[in-house]
């Protein structure tokens, strides 16, 4: 696949640790009825590819139904993230390979991973030179404004990866210290997609067509990356691909299909995670599923409670209200 070939399609749905699983990711293309739609993993320590960990390789399986997937790695060593990529590609899963230098997590921040290395540019090159050395996949960095307001250094490190040999590069308009709180700058984001000739992908507070619409013209991006609204709202990469090749905007679900995907959501957990982890990793998804939904919170309690698949299925098929 090449970087021509993955912005055909321009709305993608970002990494997002304990959400874009391959079940998640599923959903989504099936519903984007897009086979070419670039799906970006849970990041990936590229220590534990080192380590070989039994669950970091787990993570770095695909499956057909979700393909083409982007294998999202953290880390902070050049040597070590080089070689895990270089392992990825040859596993052979991976469409192309992403580098995060966004999560703002603390105990990745704390190991000087994530966004941490925002404050870092020379790290930052020798770690993103390095990757792109080993590996000829299409490879992506997705980045922060910066650590903080004081030191918003999006376009330093956007000229960096374009220096080191990185395809395009993702923007979430925040700093790592806002972590998701406040606005979305988007005039920042403007300002990296003028400094490189590399293409952008804009990410931060796109909810609706209109915030669509805006972002796109603030940004002048080549794509936009669409994070926690897509949370219980798999629709959405849908129904902006719609948008933007037709201009309409008559794709939002009916609510019997909200509950044909919960649904059909559960059941694909169920089989590739089993009965217990899927049950508990639904819960969480089904909080967002039902958000806005009338009843919701008395909804959230029944799902807290389920025990079972049946459990699931019955609060789903029963309680909830096709009219929502």
């Amino acid at each position: 696949m090449t970087t021509e070939e993955i912005f055909k399609n321009p709305i993608f749905l970002a990494p997002m640790a304990g959400v874009t699983d391959s079940a998640f990711r599923i959903i989504v293309r099936e519903l984007a009825e897009e086979k070419n739609l670039l799906m970006f993993s849970e990041m990936v320590s590229a220590a534990g590819i080192h380590f070989r960990n039994e669950k970091t390789l787990t993570m770095l399986e695909t499956l057909s139904e979700e393909k083409p997937v982007s294998i999202q790695l953290f880390g902070s060593d050049p040597k070590i993230c080089a070689e895990s990529a270089e392992f990825v590609e040859n596993f052979g899963s991976a469409a192309a390979i992403d580098f995060n230098m966004g999560c703002p997590a603390p105990k990745i921040v704390k190991n000087g991973e994530g966004s941490a290395l925002m404050k870092n540019p020379k790290l930052a090159g020798e770690i993103l030179s390095a990757m792109r050395k080993k590996i000829s996949l299409p490879f992506s960095v997705k980045i922060r404004l910066g650590f903080d307001e004081e030191n918003l250094n999006a376009v330093e490190i956007a000229k960096v990866a374009e220096n080191s040999g990185v395809d395009f590069i993702a923007v979430h308009g925040r700093t790592r210290e806002q972590f998701y709180s406040g606005s979305a700058n988007w005039e920042e984001i403007a300002k990296v997609k003028s400094a490189v000739k590399i293409p952008v992908i804009a990410n931060g507070d796109v909810k609706n067509f209109e915030s669509l619409e805006k972002i796109f013209s603030v940004t002048k991006a080549d794509g936009v990356m669409i994070g926690r609204a897509a949370q219980g709202n798999p629709f959405i990469i849908r129904n902006f691909l719609k948008y933007f090749r037709t201009g309409e905007k008559n794709f939002l679900p009916t609510p019997t299909e909200r509950k044909k995907i919960m649904l059909r959501h559960f059941e694909k957990l169920i089989e590739l995670k089993g009965e217990y982890i899927g049950i508990r990793e639904m819960r969480s998804h089904a909080a967002w599923y039902t958000k806005g939904m009338k009843g919701g919170g008395e909804l959230r309690n029944f799902f807290n409670r389920a025990e079972t698949v049946e459990d699931f299925k019955n609060i789903i098929d029963k309680k909830i209200d096709s009219s929502n």
